[in-house]
């Protein structure tokens, strides 16, 4: 890995962070139980991370306005135009794989 000054570094990660939140907003088509099924993390918990992020550093941000700044949308107006509820073989999936964690 290069000797990066710590700045640019930083600045590198959160272009990567913002262009996975654009790849992630136009892929709709992808379920968040799917992600955590194969990826172990979904939308959500970048929102969570993301709060987290803003805690440690004292930053007032609630749960809803950190998902909203991953889902570009607030996530109930989200969960309505695109999370159909998840069948019984994903939710089996999400079952057997939070076990293992």
């Amino acid at each position: 890995m290069p000797d990066l000054d710590p700045a640019l570094r930083t600045e590198l990660e959160a272009a990567a962070f913002r262009r996975l939140v654009e790849h992630l907003r136009g892929r709709a088509d992808v379920p968040n139980i799917d992600m955590m099924n194969l990826a172990g993390f979904c939308r959500n918990c970048l929102g969570n991370w993301l709060k987290d992020a803003a805690d440690e550093r004292g930053v007032a941000m609630t749960k809803d306005e950190s998902r909203e700044l991953v889902y570009g949308m607030p996530y109930d107006e989200w969960k309505a135009r695109h999370q159909a509820e998840a069948t019984p073989e994903q939710k089996g999936a999400f079952e057997k794989a939070r076990a293992g964690h």
